[in-house]
């Protein structure tokens, strides 16, 4: 079981991106599903989850209004959209499923003027 990260980049602050993850190698649609960020210098942090039965989501509280995270099982992929950035959002974003200890090669997003 495998992820592949795409939608990084450079971004003015107030601009927005969206990251992907497609999922291979396990039942989608049954797994919860994580977002998480590490800063530069920092440990790895979480952002966001999404629960695979009713789709309910959380968010930590720095990124509440800002971010959503959602799904579409029909593609097996994960995205965040990320809007209203600040230069803080930067990191490496992975995505995961926690439960299976798996996580994506991560993507790089870099907020500054």
């Amino acid at each position: 079981a495998h992820f592949v990260e795409a939608g990084g980049g450079l971004v003015q602050p107030g601009g927005s991106l969206r990251l992907s993850c497609k999922a291979f190698g396990f039942t989608f649609s049954s797994a919860d599903m994580g977002w998480y960020q590490q800063a530069p210098g920092k440990e790895r942090e979480w952002v966001a989850t999404i629960h695979s039965i009713g789709g309910r989501t959380y968010y930590k509280d720095s990124v509440k209004g800002r971010f959503t995270i959602y799904r579409d099982n029909a593609k097996n992929t994960l995205y965040l959209q990320m809007n209203i950035l600040k230069p803080e959002d930067t990191g490496v974003y992975f995505c995961s499923h926690p439960s299976l200890g798996l996580w994506g090669q991560g993507t790089q997003v870099t907020v500054s003027s």
